[in-house]
């Protein structure tokens, strides 16, 4: 689901070279292939944990729909973005494989790889099963490509002990309630917010951008604003604010985000519901030792709730032998009965609204994500250009080690979007 480690990012970067002859020489990928329909496709991922979530979804298509599907993962990034690069000129082109969204996933559009997917976004739509705020990540030139695999939405997860400890007995539904829940479980001495300077150290600088400003965010991640404009730098001096009062733990601690909140070395942790899975696997239960609440906007005039989001495609060749086998299939990807399989079958909710989730706080989300209430926002990470993320990481990392003037690094940051966006021109 997420790119978790910085070696990701480079390996996108590496594949931009590879993205020019992959579509050279003598191959057409464009050119439509005669339609061979079979009982089972191959699905190429680099999600290799997810295996048996995979293999169970293969199982249940096959008794649904007659198609089965096999998982063919990969751990590392950069051999997988290369393989799958590589591929649209060879005659086995992939039937089904993950990819991203944002400027990775209109690259293929852009060199006529990739499926379009149109009438199924039409019909998913408008049977309520693809939120259609979601469609804009998957559309260019007002067309649509892939289908959704997931979708992860960012929220609070607490430690119940450590909020019962510090007298808080109902979760935060402001942002000036959020803080006051942080001075009451320092009170207890008990770091309040989860944070660390690797891969996830944009997590605070999105959380306060989207839940302040999310069209000055919107802006920053397409290059109609800049890392150095006062909303920007004012979004910096606040986490900075937080950081001074003692409010995160330690950037640069080694243990694992879910033990340090099951520890209860930290009260929250602002993540992804794939998280609800990491807990699990350490034994804590939903609703009895952990709960989470959706975070407040920082400001309250908003007129609805900023949710960061995180979405990946499922996509298809655009000259695929086994068109119609990948159609059925994608076809019953997007039902409820489909999604209800995947998403319990990773402890996580899915991007279909209709889908039973059987943890009650996902069910309610997930239902609830679908409604008017919320402005979906697009991580940082996939919204964000990958050279100026590539910078951007290293800055923050900096910051929330040691904290100073904002203003130095946020001109490093401009001075790649600068370059990068130059180019695109």
């Amino acid at each position: 689901m997420q790119r978790n480690n910085r070696k990701a990012l480079a390996a996108l970067v590496i594949a931009g070279t590879l993205a020019l002859s992959a579509c050279g020489g003598g191959a057409k990928p464009g050119k439509a292939a005669e339609d061979k329909p079979v009982d089972s496709l191959k699905f190429y991922n680099d999600k290799g944990g997810w295996k048996d979530a995979f293999t169970q979804v293969g199982a249940a298509s096959k008794k649904d729909i007659g198609v089965g599907m096999e998982p063919v993962g990969y751990s590392d990034s950069n051999t997988y973005t290369a393989f799958i690069r590589s591929s649209f000129r060879t005659k086995e082109k992939a039937d089904l494989f993950t990819w991203h969204t944002g400027k990775e996933l209109q690259d293929l559009v852009d060199q006529k790889l990739v499926a379009e997917t149109t009438d199924q976004w039409t019909k998913a739509v408008a049977d309520g099963n693809v939120p259609e705020q979601l469609k804009q990540y998957f559309t260019f030139d007002n067309k649509q490509y892939c289908v959704p695999l997931n979708a992860g939405y960012w929220v609070m997860y607490y430690n119940k002990a450590v909020f019962k400890k510090a007298g808080i007995t109902a979760a935060p539904t402001t942002w000036a309630e959020l803080m006051q829940a942080a001075d009451k479980v320092k009170a207890i001495g008990v770091k309040p917010f989860y944070q660390t300077n690797i891969l996830f150290s944009f997590v605070w600088f999105e959380t306060l951008l989207a839940g302040k400003d999310p069209d000055l965010y919107d802006k920053l991640a397409t290059g109609k604003a800049k890392y150095t404009d006062q909303g920007v730098v004012d979004v910096m001096n606040e986490w900075k604010k937080m950081i001074d009062a003692g409010d995160f733990s330690d950037p640069g601690a080694k243990t694992e985000p879910q033990a340090q909140l099951k520890n209860g070395d930290v009260a929250m942790i602002n993540f992804g519901t794939w998280f609800s899975g990491n807990l699990n696997t350490l034994k804590m239960k939903a609703g009895t030792d952990y709960d989470f609440f959706v975070i407040p906007n920082v400001n309250p005039s908003l007129p609805k709730t900023s949710m960061i989001f995180e979405t990946g495609p499922v996509c298809s060749a655009a000259a695929s032998d086994h068109a119609s086998t990948v159609k059925k299939w994608t076809d019953w990807w997007l039902t409820p009965k489909a999604q209800t399989d995947w998403a319990n079958s990773r402890g996580d909710l899915s991007f279909n609204p209709k889908a039973e989730v059987k943890d009650p706080g996902l069910s309610k989300l997930n239902k609830d994500v679908g409604g008017d209430g919320y402005r979906l926002i697009n991580r940082w990470f996939e919204a964000t250009p990958v050279p100026v993320a590539n910078k951007a990481l290293e800055v923050f990392g900096a910051f929330v080690t040691k904290p100073g003037d904002p203003m130095p690094g946020l001109q490093k940051i401009q001075a790649e979007a600068d370059a990068y966006w130059a180019k695109q021109k």
